[in-house]
């Protein structure tokens, strides 16, 4: 009998076309990994493409071989096909034209005609015939990729790699392993078990970045002697250690400096540090050329400099450019065993438990103090 790790590369020998993905609220774990099985199909020959929605793209990994080949959405996952019946008659010209959002064929016979039960039509069969899912609880949190094409994920196989405890175990092929640090282990283990040569210069930088990225650079409280093992071997393999802990960690742009200066200038805790919070103006992003998309380098550095702290909250104004009007979003991450969505649920957030983002049409005066309410007393129920 096949262990795991064989049926999962059984899969990958059989499969044409393979899609690589993970969930819309990135993290490094997610995308090294992702990147790394990119990384290691490619180096087998195989057809594949790698996908994810960019809800919170983290532009500080773009230093990872690959990145570049991220797609935010599916195109072409499959054909429409149209058939004609041409036994009792053949085809002399074919024309189409496009005229008020519909599409027009003109076939013109040789002899005889057609009529309407010539004519079939048909979905085609998926492009991809295998999906991995990497570092993502459940299909939802794919977000719009699952949500354009439920009917894909639910007609092919997928293998399914995480460490999370919430995992659902969506797929027929499950490499869920809690007791690891990273995906990025599990990836290490499960491409060395099946070929260890695989593991080039370019893949094992991507494992060590998951490793580090998930450990912050080695600092939390989750590391086990067996992600340091793999951290070593990962190492005598030619992964980029230093390159690594440069891009990520020595390397923060001054714009995000200045935009982490603002925060920490108005940065603030209740419930014995276990939240914090603050507070950006859109003057904040316009005086350190910074934009939302800044903000998931920021959450790192909070992570990393706070870590009693168990829900993160930062509260930012924004203006549409049409109608002048003031909207506040705020991003809520929770760092251990605590759903942020539930937390600001009343406010119909979208995201995952993970990270959860909200939009509310009012200016910040009005909807600051109702958003940290709402979180305290959240917690407070909470048993933390």
């Amino acid at each position: 009998m096949l262990n795991q790790e064989q049926q999962i590369f059984e899969q990958i020998n059989k499969a044409n076309n393979i899609l690589i993905t993970f969930k819309r609220t990135w993290n490094g774990d997610a995308v090294a990994s992702a990147l790394a099985f990119y990384l290691t199909l490619k180096q087998l020959n195989k057809n594949v493409d790698l996908a994810a929605e960019k809800f919170n793209e983290l532009k500080s990994f773009n230093f990872l071989p690959g990145y570049e080949q991220i797609q935010p959405s599916l195109d072409n996952l499959r054909k429409f096909i149209i058939s004609l019946d041409i036994s009792n008659a053949k085809v002399n010209k074919i024309k189409y034209k496009i005229e008020d959002n519909t599409l027009d064929f003109i076939i013109s016979p040789k002899d005889g005609f057609f009529t309407h039960d010539d004519i079939k039509s048909k979905s085609g069969d998926f492009k991809y015939d295998l999906i991995i899912i990497l570092d993502t609880p459940d299909l939802e949190s794919l977000g719009s990729i699952y949500d354009n094409d439920t009917e894909f994920f639910y007609k092919v196989p997928i293998i399914n790699i995480d460490h999370h405890s919430q995992n659902e175990g969506f797929g027929q092929i499950n490499a869920v392993e809690l007791t690891s640090t990273a995906t990025a282990e599990i990836a290490f283990k499960l491409i060395a078990a099946y070929s260890r040569d695989l593991i080039n210069e370019d893949v094992a930088t991507c494992l060590l970045t998951g490793i580090i990225s998930k450990t912050k650079s080695f600092k939390t409280q989750n590391i086990t002697p067996q992600a340091l093992g793999v951290t070593s071997q990962l190492v005598s393999m030619g992964a980029r250690r230093e390159e690594i802990v440069n891009q990520l960690y020595r390397s923060r742009s001054l714009a995000v400096l200045k935009l982490w200066g603002r925060v920490l200038a108005r940065l603030n805790s209740g419930l014995e540090n276990k939240l914090v919070w603050s507070v950006l103006t859109e003057i904040d992003f316009e005086k350190t050329g910074t934009t939302e998309n800044d903000l998931a380098e920021v959450i790192d550095e909070l992570i990393i400099n706070i870590p009693q702290a168990r829900i993160i909250l930062l509260i930012c104004e924004t203006t549409d450019k049409d109608t002048q009007a003031k909207t506040t979003k705020a991003l809520v991450y929770s760092t251990k065993n605590v759903n942020s969505l539930d937390l600001v649920k009343i406010f119909k957030p979208s995201g995952t438990k993970k990270l959860a983002k909200i939009v509310i049409n009012k200016p910040i005066s009005e909807a600051q103090n109702k958003i940290i309410t709402t979180v305290k007393e959240q917690l407070e129920q909470l048993s933390l």
